[in-house]
């Protein structure tokens, strides 16, 4: 279907273009000095002492998970109102997620009150979810992590660019998570980013990513290294240097480009204000800076939302929604027929997404609130 008003978009110009070709042109593809200068540009950007480029968030939560001691037996303690990957990565180490509830309508993000009481003898991390891009309560989850000594690992996919009392998202856990997915503010069509401030975590996350081996492809091709030595069980996670050339370019154009996400929350705010007061505007006073990764609208109660995000659909406006909660799917009900949590389950039911990305002009975002108001009334 042809979108008048797409869901997202990609910020791509000559830069872009360039920045691969030039890539291209030197014949060394697999990962090596364009990666190196897009982890040491990325970790001087968040403010991290160690930043390492893997294929994708995904794989930058397991490793996260991985290197923090999660292992069979342990629980880590999640929101379910995240992408399926949150909670995967953790079934990836053999541990058990325990979902907990997010705060309410007006934060959608995983309640402090809520990790306290799920922390058992055996829960061995927090792993934080920053939805839309706006910042969990960071200062109370490490003190509750300090408090009972667990690792903090935050997830930080929607949130390149956000900050919370002057720091950087991703840097406040012990681990932080980044996606270069193809809708996110910072793209190359895939890819990750996991940085830490831990000297030993960074190392082995250097050899986890690649097979475990001690030296790399490109030491050997600048003859800094002749042969290599297999010292931990490893994985293929690695990047390549035409995604870490698009990372280098797009992380250039990050910091006026969540400006203009932000710009574009609040002319939303104010016109589904006008359009639309029926709906309830998540995040309204949030603390922080965020990316303005989503915008997130909740529709009032008791509305069908499959019929008015058809409404849209005819209106050829593109919606989605973030996220049926990991907790109902098919592949974890077994694993959580005891979970109850009717807060995550009644907003989700509610959330809808609007467009928002770079390029989306001010007056389509007015048109999108008109049409919000418009589908209501019919649906």
């Amino acid at each position: 279907m042809e979108w008048q008003i797409p869901l997202s978009d990609i910020d791509f110009g000559t830069e872009e273009k360039e920045a691969v070709m030039n890539v291209l042109e030197t014949k060394w593809l697999t990962m090596g000095s364009i990666t190196q200068q897009f982890e040491q540009a990325f970790a001087a950007y968040v403010g991290a002492k160690h930043a390492i480029a893997v294929t994708n968030a995904t794989a930058a939560l397991h490793l996260a998970c991985v290197v923090a001691g999660v292992g069979p037996g342990d629980e880590v303690i999640l929101p379910s109102l995240t992408f399926v990957a949150t909670a995967n990565a953790v079934r990836y180490t053999g541990a058990t997620p325990v979902f907990e509830e997010i705060t309410g309508e007006q934060d959608l993000n995983i309640s402090l009150q809520a990790i306290e009481r799920a922390i058992t003898a055996r829960t061995r991390a927090i792993l934080v979810m920053h939805y839309g891009g706006y910042a969990c309560d960071m200062p109370g989850i490490r003190s509750l992590a300090e408090k009972h000594n667990l690792q903090v690992i935050e997830d930080a996919a929607h949130a390149v660019g956000s900050e919370l009392a002057g720091r950087k998202l991703g840097t406040w856990g012990d681990i932080g998570c980044f996606s270069f997915f193809s809708n996110k503010n910072l793209t190359t069509g895939e890819g990750g980013m996991i940085v830490t401030d831990n000297d030993i975590y960074a190392e082995r996350l250097q050899l986890l990513r690649s097979h475990g081996m001690t030296t790399l492809t490109w030491d050997r091709h600048k003859g800094h290294a002749s042969s290599y030595d297999v010292v931990d069980l490893g994985y293929n996670y690695r990047i390549d240097e035409i995604r870490a050339a698009l990372g280098v370019v797009q992380l250039e154009k990050l910091g006026p480009n969540n400006d203009r996400r932000r710009r574009l929350t609040q002319v939303y705010r104010d016109a589904l204000h006008e359009f639309a007061p029926q709906v309830t505007l998540p995040f309204a006073d949030h603390p922080g800076i965020s990316a303005a990764h989503l915008m997130p609208v909740l529709l009032p109660e008791g509305s069908n939302k499959s019929r008015f995000m058809e409404k849209m659909k005819a209106c050829k406006i593109q919606t989605s929604f973030h996220y049926p909660p990991i907790h109902t799917f098919s592949a974890y009900k077994q694993l959580c027929n005891q979970v109850s949590l009717p807060i995550t389950e009644a907003v989700a039911a509610r959330e809808v997404t609007l467009p928002l990305y770079p390029t989306l002009r001010e007056d389509d975002v007015v048109t999108v609130a008109e049409t919000v108001g418009g589908a209501l009334l019919q649906s």
